[in-house]
């Protein structure tokens, strides 16, 4: 199993229609049209892979599924981790795996995500249940490159996770949501 790095920003959309417009201009390609993702974060009793700032994530996009593994963070402009991913047949198999295997829930977050390529990186466009946001993925020169032909400056980027953005969200709208799904914060609904 290959190790690879993942090199990112995030960034806030407030025209989703504006932006998805915008890339085909500056030669992007839609990979996969807008899909529903839905994201499940395993951790030990104790939040021991949050304590080493690991994560454990079964996603099902589509109808699609895939276990990811990161490893720590390291943050400058960009975002940056190990992580190593496959896909799985069965989410629900591995979902029962995970837990034989000692391993809970420990938070879940959806979303429904548009993905776009210009062969060298790629951009996605997320509508969450706090918001809509744009990542893009790929060597740091080229993310800048890209950010700065969607009139996005570093002083835009954002290199938190969406559990950690959810937290913050959380404690600004004093919202008592557990899960960023769209049934928990029903204020959006993922529309648009």
């Amino acid at each position: 199993m290959a190790s690879n790095r993942e090199i990112e920003i995030k960034f806030r959309v407030s025209d989703l229609r504006a932006l998805t417009r915008k890339l085909p201009k500056i030669g992007f390609g839609v990979v996969t049209r807008r899909t529903h993702e839905m994201n499940t974060l395993y951790d030990l009793p104790g939040q021991v892979l949050r304590g080493r700032q690991q994560l454990l994530r079964l996603r099902q996009y589509g109808s699609e599924w895939t276990l990811t593994h990161k490893a720590k963070k390291k943050t400058g402009r960009h975002s940056s981790r190990e992580e190593l991913e496959t896909r799985v047949d069965d989410g629900k198999k591995m979902d029962a795996i995970l837990r034989a295997l000692g391993y809970a829930p420990s938070f879940r977050y959806e979303k429904f995500r548009a993905e776009w390529t210009d062969g060298k990186g790629h951009v996605v466009v997320d509508q969450t249940p706090i918001g809509n946001f744009c990542e893009i993925e790929g060597k740091p020169r080229w993310i800048d490159a890209t950010a700065k032909k969607l009139g996005v400056t570093p002083a835009d980027y954002i290199t938190k996770n969406y559990a950690t953005l959810f937290s913050e969200w959380k404690q600004e709208s004093k919202n008592p949501a557990q899960e960023m799904t769209f049934n928990a914060v029903p204020t959006l609904r993922g529309t648009s």
